[in-house]
């Protein structure tokens, strides 16, 4: 298991996004690796958030591969540009698919390459 992802579903448990606390249903995140497929279930209710491996029937269901889902929840890789491409398969409830996009990070903060001066090109 991904130590990043773990660390993503820990923290939406852990008094995560409002966005998450204003939704009511449940999301299943199917994860391939091989042969092997690695399950996330969040339900979310009442303004409580709840993650487990269950494999049950949700209201919406997103299926990508466990790499491409470790660059979402770190942030290099756009969800909805995944799933343009094809690489991230999106089935179920719109409104929780986009809910869940927004909890996840945007792109890192680019490096300082050296300093310049401000307002000029080296």
């Amino acid at each position: 298991m991904s130590e990043p992802i773990e660390e993503f579903f820990e923290r939406l448990t852990r008094g995560g996004p409002d966005r998450l606390r204003r939704a009511d249903g449940s999301l299943r995140i199917d994860l391939s690796s091989g042969t092997t497929t690695e399950r996330w279930f969040i339900t979310m209710h009442g303004g409580d958030v709840s993650v487990s491996h269950r494999n049950a029937k949700a209201d919406a269901v997103i299926k990508t591969s466990r790499d491409l889902f470790e660059g979402m929840v770190t942030g290099r890789v756009n969800a909805m540009a995944g799933a343009l491409r094809g690489v991230v398969s999106l089935e179920g409830d719109p409104t929780l698919l986009v809910l869940f996009q927004r909890v996840l990070p945007g792109p890192p903060a680019p490096a300082n390459r050296g300093s310049t001066a401000k307002g000029r090109r080296s």
